[in-house]
């Protein structure tokens, strides 16, 4: 199931978490959004990288470089780049690279540009080739070939367009297009926040929406959230909701494990979906290894569901490694699910980590 399918706002016991925006959160999620570098919580690295790149071009008088935001959905990469226009005093316009299908789609948009301008393009590696091809030029010359006609009558009309800065975020940077990489003057990988950092973004949105949470609540929701503001917002949420129907309206650390427990999120942050996965692989297929179309079959899911929402986060807790011959579950996963790893399960894992280290490995 995919973020569409919930309804705006709820989010069912059982359902599973995701870090994309469902269609409730958008208005609220502007709201949350921080204004300026200042306020920005987490990225340290990139916050620094990304001032010196804005203080240079306003000292110069000039655009800032392309640039590019590459990270797990959920981590801001939006909010940075209205932070990027608002830091430059400059408009910025939204589209995303499945909005681009036609080389006409980018020439409309490029040609309304005015001058600083921010052009901010969601998930750019799904971006069509031939726009990607007419942005090469735009990057680069600021000029745009536009083909009037067909066959031997075609013509080709050179449009100049303003200096602007093109902002471009994508969740799968290895899927870019090396000439399309290289264009990017700046490029900045955000990475899942500590704990401390979401406690920080947690008390931030709590004083926005109006609500009373305890320290240690505020605590015991950032550490379900997986590393990602984007779901730790959301919990927030829904732990409210909690604590205005069944409690006196103020999230106590007692009020917000009993909602994330109505909500089945449990206190490594794993969902329905993510024990289901495990459930199978474990119980099911004795640790493994087992292609992920099989395990998908297995929990009822899509293929594409459980590599994309599910594995992921497994991988990166250490529950599940991937090896070319399909999916193990390593001993945290059967300790989790409160059973005794097989001794030939842990000795197939400790068998992958040393393949791992291995030069010249190949793991899809």
């Amino acid at each position: 199931m995919s973020s569409e399918d919930y309804e705006a706002g709820e989010f069912e016991a059982g359902e599973f978490l995701t870090a994309g925006p469902l269609d409730g959160d958008r208005d609220l999620d502007a709201s949350l959004r921080p204004s300026d570098l200042g306020s920005f919580i987490g990225q340290p690295r990139v916050r620094e990288q990304l001032e010196l790149v804005l203080h240079a071009a306003r000292a110069r008088g000039r655009t800032p470089d392309h640039i590019l935001l590459s990270g797990p959905p959920g981590l801001g990469k939006t909010s940075l780049a209205m932070i990027i226009a608002a830091e430059m005093g400059a408009a910025i316009r939204i589209t995303s690279g499945p909005a681009l299908e036609r080389a006409g789609d980018l020439a409309a948009m490029l040609s309304n540009l005015v001058d600083g301008d921010v052009l901010f393009i969601d998930e750019i590696h799904r971006i069509a080739r031939p726009a990607e091809e007419m942005l090469y030029l735009a990057m680069e010359d600021f000029r745009v070939d536009v083909v009037v006609g067909k066959g031997p009558g075609a013509t080709s009309i050179p449009l100049d367009v303003a200096p602007f800065t093109l902002v471009g975020a994508t969740t799968r940077s290895g899927a870019l297009t090396g000439p399309l990489r290289d264009r990017f003057g700046f490029t900045a990988h955000m990475e899942f926040y500590e704990t401390g950092e979401l406690v920080r973004v947690i008390k931030r949105s709590a004083t926005i929406l109006g609500i009373a949470i305890d320290d240690d609540a505020a605590s015991e929701v950032a550490g379900r959230s997986r590393g990602t503001p984007r779901i730790a917002n959301r919990l927030l949420r829904r732990v409210r909701d909690y604590a205005e129907v069944r409690g006196d309206g103020r999230v106590d650390l007692a009020a917000a494990r009993a909602a994330l427990a109505v909500y089945d999120v449990d206190e490594l942050g794993l969902d329905r979906l993510d024990r289901a996965v495990l459930g199978a692989l474990v119980r099911g297929f004795g640790g493994g290894p087992v292609g992920v179309s099989t395990l998908a079959v297995a929990v009822g899911e899509e293929p594409a569901t459980v590599e994309e929402v599910c594995e992921p986060f497994l991988v990166r807790a250490g529950m599940i490694a991937r090896t070319p011959r399909g999916r193990l579950a390593t001993a945290s996963a059967w300790h989790h699910l409160g059973l005794t790893p097989p001794e030939g399960a842990i000795d197939r894992v400790h068998g992958v980590r040393a393949r791992e280290d291995a030069p010249g490995t190949l793991f899809d």
